[in-house]
């Protein structure tokens, strides 16, 4: 009965970094890089002082191989599981459908209880 230790299969540190199209952040965050010329991109809060970046960057760096990159790297998740598939017959073709609209008569029915507009409504004392 003796147990064997097995050490989980890593990536290494030169693994391809993700390849993300940097979008426009709140003000309030910014960009940060763990790596050289823009790579391994993290969001960070622009509130932080400068020694606060700089621990929360190290650390980050230290811990690089804990953040899920890509839909891959989640451990655990089946990657087909947060894909999204529409499964059609072969004999059957996607339409189009035109939005439904509801007349204003069913929606007022609909959003306000008949006891709203019944006579045991008392009228207030502003009036």
């Amino acid at each position: 009965n003796d147990l064997k230790v097995i050490e989980p299969k890593t990536q290494s540190e030169e693994d391809e970094p993700p390849k993300v199209k940097l979008k426009e952040l709140p003000p309030y965050l910014e960009y940060a890089f763990l790596g050289n010329n823009g790579e391994w991109p993290v969001i960070i809060a622009k509130e932080l002082s400068s020694k606060e970046k700089t621990d929360l960057i190290n650390v980050l760096k230290t811990r690089k191989k804990a953040i899920a990159w890509k839909l891959t790297d989640i451990k655990g998740i089946d990657p087909e599981f947060c894909s999204h598939k529409i499964l059609l017959e072969e004999e059957h073709s996607p339409k189009v459908q035109s939005q439904r609209t509801e007349t204003q008569r069913s929606y007022k029915e609909r959003s306000f209880p008949t006891s709203f507009y019944g006579s045991n409504a008392r009228t207030s004392s502003w009036e």
